[in-house]
């Protein structure tokens, strides 16, 4: 027992030192550079999916392994660690620090839910549709951390509200959490439509489709360089149909699994509120208040924002010449990174105040800007950088090395398969691993794998990438499967079975609208069945592995 209990104790060193050891035999005994790179993506891979390592530190092996096996020089894989990807994020970085720190996330999320009303259904699908457009330009776990008290608050007020309306609590209404505080081990959760319910169908919708756009574009670039189809504005178009359905699809399956559906409740005209409706518009109305006029930061926060999302849409918007075509000298010289770095600096140098006069009349002078290097750095993933890196470096290594043609040529058999099931395995697979590995990990590992295959079957390699890039997203079952999802379970208000029950439904349906998504509309925006020029011919030859 004591031995077992050392092995748990110290399993991470264990699986740190015997991974790498297990795995020494592939290129001692093989001797090529295939297996020598494949020997280094096993176990990244094995290290990112365990996480026995921080995500960050594992993506740095690569930096050292592949020079000692003799793949590529230091100075180049050096160089694959900081690229254009990396001045993107940097951009929207700043966008998001500032959302961040005038509270305008906070604004738009109420405001929306005051929009579509206090019914619990409606209540429901206001949070979730407020959660989904802040996830668009922040990260799910800033978006989470961000609705989270403002449900917990509602949730709370309901159950208030209804207990008194019973007789059980009159006059003792528990007060709402102070601003910023989070106390979830000292909530109790009553029983009942207003209780573990009522919350569950609150507090599981706060993990939306997410923005892998930057991970998907990067990647695939750093494959297909003349591959140019690919930008934020045909990412958009594909998206959004399949956001929104699965919003929509996630949000009558929750209602029904822990609320059940009174349509004709739902939707009559000019009945008078309930109790807990009330109070629920009350609290949400308060919050509201507290925020005031729309500053002047958030005004301008806004404006940068719109100025942001127009410039990404116009560069090369395909129908019409972009703003890019003004350059014609320097074609493919402007990206969306140029974009999203032009607008971020501005964070840095627009006063965060206006103008002030004293109480005797005088200007009061004082610059500060809209967000501080500091402010920056506190919000950065440094982390996901050096993991896109870390990607980087892989897929180069892999090129390199000749590994991705071996692979290529074992995958050549799948092309007697359909398409569609194809896709549908792809789908599944990664579905089920992101419930294990973070999101950016499992894009990592399997877009280099899945590239070669498409590339092997002779099909269009986005047929299979884009789907499965989008259910990375589909983590929906484990608190554990993603830093959101511990959020909403932290509150104590969900059982894991509650989790699995809705998350099971909610990544059904996500691979379900996903799949209709690849094989209808989506097919015309990039031309999916025909092969493309900017796509390599693999022959069928293979090298010895």
């Amino acid at each position: 027992m004591k031995i077992l209990n050392y092995l748990l104790v110290y399993r991470r060193f264990l699986l740190i030192v015997l991974t790498p050891l297990l795995l020494l035999p592939l290129p001692l005994i093989i001797k090529t550079k295939e297996a020598e790179c494949a020997y280094t993506l096993f176990v990244v891979a094995i290290f990112w999916l365990t996480e026995a390592l921080p995500l960050a530190v594992s993506a740095l092996l690569p930096a050292f392994m592949f020079p000692l096996f003799g793949i590529m020089e230091s100075k180049e894989v050096a160089s694959a660690y900081f690229k254009d990807f990396h001045l993107l994020l940097m951009g929207v970085i700043c966008l998001a620090t500032s959302i961040e720190k005038w509270n305008f996330h906070k604004r738009v999320a109420l405001r929306m839910v005051m929009l579509v009303g206090v019914n619990p259904a409606w209540l429901t699908l206001g949070f979730m549709v407020s959660c989904s457009f802040l996830s668009m330009w922040l990260s799910n776990t800033s978006a989470a951390a961000m609705v989270m008290p403002i449900v917990e608050a509602v949730a709370q007020q309901i159950a208030a509200a209804e207990a008194e309306a019973d007789g059980e609590g009159r006059g003792h209404q528990r007060p709402l959490y102070a601003e910023g505080s989070c106390q979830p081990e000292a909530l109790s959760c009553s029983r009942g439509l207003s209780g573990t319910s009522l919350k569950s169908s609150f507090l599981i919708p706060l993990q939306s489709l997410t923005k892998l756009f930057f991970f998907f574009f990067k990647l695939s670039s750093r494959r297909y360089p003349d591959c140019k189809c690919i930008n934020f504005g045909s990412w958009f178009i594909l998206s959004i149909p399949i956001t929104v359905v699965i919003l929509v699809l996630s949000w009558v399956w929750l209602q029904w699994l822990f609320l059940g559906f009174d349509f004709k409740s739902m939707f009559k005209c000019g009945k008078k509120k309930t109790a807990r409706e009330e109070a629920s518009a009350k609290v949400i109305q308060e919050e509201y208040k507290k925020l005031g006029p729309m500053s002047y930061p958030e005004i301008v926060t806004l404006v940068l924002f719109i100025l942001m999302t127009l410039l990404w849409f116009t560069r090369e918007p395909g129908f019409i010449p972009g703003w890019s075509s003004l350059f014609p000298k320097y074609k493919g010289y402007a990206t969306d990174s140029t974009t999203a770095l032009v607008i971020g600096l501005l964070f840095f140098i627009i006063p965060a105040k206006t103008l002030s006069r004293t109480s005797n009349g005088e200007t009061a002078y004082g610059y500060a800007p809209l967000i501080t290097w500091k402010e920056f750095q506190s919000c950065m993933p440094w982390e996901i950088a050096i993991l896109v890196g870390g990607g980087f470096a892989l897929a180069d290594g892999c090129e390199v090395s000749k590994l991705s043609d071996w692979v290529a040529s074992k995958l050549t058999p799948l092309g007697s398969l359909p398409l569609w099931l194809v896709i549908l395995i792809s789908c599944l697979i990664v579905t089920s691993v992101t419930e294990v590995a973070s999101n950016p990990a499992t894009i990592t590992i399997f877009l280099p794998i899945l590239s070669p295959l498409a590339e092997a079957i002779h099909v269009n390699p986005l047929f299979i990438l884009i789907p499965a890039t989008l259910c990375t997203s589909f983590a929906f079952l484990l608190p554990v499967a993603n830093p959101a999802n511990a959020i909403v379970f932290s509150y104590g208000h969900l059982t894991v079975m509650d989790m699995v029950k809705a998350g099971l439904g909610i990544n059904i349906i996500g691979v379900a609208v996903v799949m209709l998504g690849i094989m209808t509309w989506i097919v015309p925006i990039f031309d999916l069945y025909t092969y493309p020029s900017w796509a390599p011919i693999i022959s069928s030859n293979s090298t010895g592995l």
